[in-house]
C-alpha cells in the first residue's frame, strides 16, 4: 500500500516541502531512497525502538521509503516523525484520514518523545503558502510556529499524540499566540537596553551617530572591554521593525536553532 506523508526541507533561509512517499509491498527489505544524508538513514533505528516502545512495530515487509523531489539533498533527523507516520499509514496500523492536510516534522527519541528541530519558522510560512490546513511538530518548537498566521499548529511531546490524533481517539491542542501582543511586548521591553550602559561615553556616542545615519560600525579591543555588550544593545536605539522585517530576522534564527520555547531569542 502507498502513502504519501509531508516534510520540509531548509534551503537558507527558505523552506521547501518534501513528500515521503512510503510503499509496503510483499518482501523483505527497508530502502530508504531520495538523497537522504546519513542522520536520515539511521532513523529506521530510532523509528523502531520509539514504535516498539508504544506498542506498534515495523512491519517485517519490503518497505521503499522515496522523498521527493528525489534530486534534492535532504538532511537532518526532522524526518523522524514524518517517516514513521508514512510506515504506520502504509501498513494499516494507524487510520490515515485527513493526512494529507498536514505537514509533520521532529526527531524521535527512542521511548517515543520527541525533540525540537531548527527551521521551524519558515517551514511554518511555507506551509501557510502551500494551503496545508495544520502543522504537527514538537512541542517546544510550537510556539515559534504559531506566530505564522492562517495555520493551525499542535505541539506534541510524543508520537502517540499522533497517532491517537489520526485514529480519531484524542484531539491535539492546539498553539495560538497572540502576535500582536509579542511583537510590541519586544519592542516595548528590550532584552538589551542601550540605556542599561554606564560610561563608554565615546563608543556611545559613535553608536549613536551610525545608528542615526545607518552607518557601519566596527568594535576593535581587548576582551571584556564591552565590545559583545554594546553590539546586543544597539538594535534598542534603531527604528523599530515592521512585522515582516521582524518575521525575516527571526527566520535566521529560527534556522540557527537560537528560538527558544518561548519564541525568544537565544
Amino acid at each position: 500500500m502507498l502513502k504519501k506523508v509531508f516534510g520540509s526541507a531548509i534551503f537558507g533561509i527558505e523552506a521547501t516541502t518534501i513528500t515521503v512517499e512510503v510503499n509496503i509491498d510483499k518482501g523483505v527489505g527497508y530502502h530508504l531512497v531520495g538523497l537522504p544524508d546519513n542522520a536520515i538513514k539511521e532513523s529506521n533505528f530510532r523509528i523502531a525502538s520509539a514504535l516498539q516502545n508504544n506498542g506498534y512495530k515495523i512491519p517485517g515487509k519490503k518497505i521503499t521509503i522515496n522523498m521527493a523531489p528525489a534530486d534534492m539533498r535532504k538532511e537532518g533527523s526532522a524526518y523522524d516523525l514524518t517517516l514513521a507516520i508514512g510506515i504506520l499509514t502504509a501498513s494499516g496500523q494507524i487510520k490515515d484520514e485527513g493526512l494529507e492536510d498536514y505537514l509533520i516534522m521532529g526527531e524521535l527519541s527512542l521511548d517515543g518523545t520527541l525533540q525540537p528541530i531548527k527551521g521551524t519558522l519558515p517551514i511554518a510560512i511555507n506551509a501557510k503558502e502551500e494551503g496545508f490546513k495544520g502543522f504537527i511538530l514538537p512541542y517546544e518548537n510550537a510556539k515559534e510556529a504559531a506566530i505564522v498566521e492562517g495555520i493551525e499548529v499542535y505541539g506534541v511531546k510524543n508520537i502517540k499524540e499522533v497517532i491517537d490524533f489520526f485514529d480519531g481517539k484524542a484531539p491535539l491542542e492546539r498553539m495560538e499566540v497572540d502576535i500582536q501582543k509579542e511583537f510590541y511586548k519586544t519592542l516595548n521591553f528590550p532584552e538589551f537596553d542601550f540605556a542599561d550602559v554606564k560610561g563608554q561615553e565615546s563608543i556611545k556616542r559613535s553608536m549613536e551617530i551610525a545608528a542615526a545615519g545607518g552607518h557601519n560600525i566596527i568594535l576593535i579591543g581587548p576582551p571584556g572591554a564591552g565590545k559583545t555588550m554594546l553590539a546586543k544593545r544597539l538594535p534598542s536605539i534603531l527604528p523599530p521593525m515592521t512585522m515582516n522585517e521582524a518575521l525575516e530576522t527571526t527566520k535566521i534564527h529560527s534556522v540557527a536553532g537560537r528560538v527558544t520555547s518561548n519564541g525568544i531569542m537565544n
